[in-house]
């Protein structure tokens, strides 16, 4: 009789002779053994034998075929018999379940059809195409946030290439770093996107060896992630890590193995902590969430729009297919930027050799993005394929990364220099040239811990200083109302001038 397989619990085999239940089903992960655990009876009969075993050891099968005959006052070749039809109808169905949970582990790959890879194709072959990408992302529900949202867009673009950018989203609790990156993750193949709340120590190196080539990690909370920022760091610098341990093999045998996963990956994190993470923010865009009243006022509009049904969710449904499809048309390309020698980075940016870095890789991944509008070329030695960077290219690139470069050439902390920024809009707003602790934390309603924590690095960093004042506590004035600005302008003559010596020069 055929194995019946209905209860998953509890498989029946049942002969003339015997009633056979395998408890507790069959395991998938050993191969090579077959263990289970069987009650054996006589049909309509109360006397059990219960008894766990590998039906691959003949040793065991004997001894159980003696205590089922003797239990069960039966003969020996008929008990033989009926556990040698029951072992290969459990090994049967154990090779089918193995190939359906092969099946279902298989990554999805979508393949478009004709129609989604000219439309896709289409997109990316248009005018004005970073301007168009980035209204499509707006149609797909991710509400303001322009530029951080178009950057973040190119930089999971980047994971195709060979060089991969990363990058962290910075803001207080509850600003929508992680909806953010979540949302354009969405936009992303899910092929391609791996999503983590927490990793162990160790999780990173029992990936196969290719199974995270050219991926994103998306990391909810940098926070989950503590105890592997270091091969974080490292993946995303050398594009491999490595860890060596010790193995027995099936024999006992102690032997030391190399556990190898390659890249490259393209990281994301977020986080409210900024200084803790400076190792791995050196090798990211840091990217700070629009914490203002008028995104505020656009994110409730939205929630209010989505609760009272007015949002179209079939249109901001195509509007991610078509973003997935497209990252799925785009081929792997080398990029050449023949400017590269005239892009100097201003003098007022922090480690300008990893930053310089970022740039031009930033604006090649924009490039590689472009490149159904960029005619191939081919190498004269090699014959390799490749496409040229142009100087539109380099002013859109320039005009999405002033912010990142204005971060990384300042000497506060994201969240202080938002701040003090505030408070510069605070005192002008009412005319005003200093400032209490008390005033500040009542009318910006600045917690007191916060708040001296700001001023301590605002006082050490020379941003504002104490003055008298009439009452008996201190009293702060701001140093210099206009250094951000004053900054922000050198940046941006740096970036201009980069663009003129090159116009210069062709």
């Amino acid at each position: 009789m055929a194995l019946n397989n209905s209860n998953p619990n509890n498989y029946e085999y049942v002969t003339n002779h015997l009633e056979i239940h395998v408890l507790g089903g069959i395991k998938l992960n050993k191969l090579d053994s077959l263990r289970v655990t069987l009650s054996i009876q006589k049909p309509e009969q109360y006397n059990v034998v219960r008894q766990s075993i590998d039906l691959y050891n003949d040793n065991q099968i004997e001894k159980l075929v003696r205590k089922i005959a003797e239990r069960l006052e039966i003969g020996t070749s008929v008990v033989r018999r009926t556990l040698q039809e029951l072992t290969k109808e459990l090994e049967n169905y154990r090779f089918l379940l193995v190939e359906k949970e092969t099946i279902a582990n298989q990554p999805f790959y979508k393949e478009l059809s004709a129609t989604e890879i000219k439309e896709a194709e289409t997109f990316l072959k248009s005018k004005d195409l970073l301007k168009k990408t980035n209204k499509l992302i707006g149609q797909s529900g991710v509400i303001g946030e322009e530029n951080n949202r178009l950057t973040m867009y190119l930089i999971f673009t980047s994971r195709k290439t060979n060089n991969p950018l990363h990058c962290i989203s910075l803001g207080s609790s509850g600003a929508g770093k992680t909806h953010l990156q979540s949302s354009i993750a969405l936009l992303m193949p899910e092929e391609d996107v791996i999503e983590v709340t927490n990793l162990s120590a160790n999780a990173l190196y029992y990936f196969a060896q290719k199974e995270l080539c050219h991926k994103i990690i998306i990391i909810e909370d940098m926070d989950g992630a503590m105890s592997v920022l270091y091969p974080l760091r490292e993946i995303a610098s050398k594009k491999r890590i490595t860890k060596t341990v010790v193995h027995k093999n099936a024999k006992g045998e102690t032997k030391t193995i190399h556990l190898t996963v390659e890249g490259p990956v393209c990281i994301a994190g977020a986080t409210t902590q900024e200084s803790i993470y400076e190792d791995n923010s050196n090798r990211s865009f840091l990217l700070y969430i629009d914490e203002s009243e008028e995104q505020d006022k656009k994110i409730m509009q939205y929630q209010r729009l989505i609760s009272a049904g007015k949002v179209n969710e079939d249109e901001e449904h195509k509007a991610r297919e078509l973003l997935k499809n497209v990252q799925r048309v785009l081929k792997p390309i080398k990029v050449i930027n023949p400017f590269a020698e005239f892009l100097e980075l201003p003098q007022s940016v922090f480690k300008p050799r990893r930053t310089n870095s970022h740039y031009l890789q930033f604006i090649e991944a924009i490039t590689f993005y472009k490149q159904y509008r960029r005619s191939t070329q081919y190498d004269k030695d090699t014959g390799e394929e490749y496409i040229e960077t142009t100087i539109e290219d380099i002013e859109e690139a320039n005009e999405l990364i002033i912010d990142v470069l204005l971060r990384k050439s300042d000497t506060l902390t994201g969240a202080c220099r938002n701040h003090l920024e505030n408070l510069k809009d605070y005192l002008i707003k009412n005319n005003q040239t200093t400032f209490t602790n008390a005033e500040i934390r009542r009318r910006l309603r600045v917690k007191e811990t916060t708040l001296r924590r700001y001023n301590t690095q605002l006082l050490e960093e020379n941003y504002i200083q104490r003055v008298k004042a009439k009452t008996k506590s201190y009293a702060y004035e701001i140093v210099e109302m206009g250094e951000y600005e004053n900054l922000k302008k050198q940046i941006d003559k740096a970036l201009r001038n980069c663009i003129d010596n090159i116009k210069v020069a062709s």
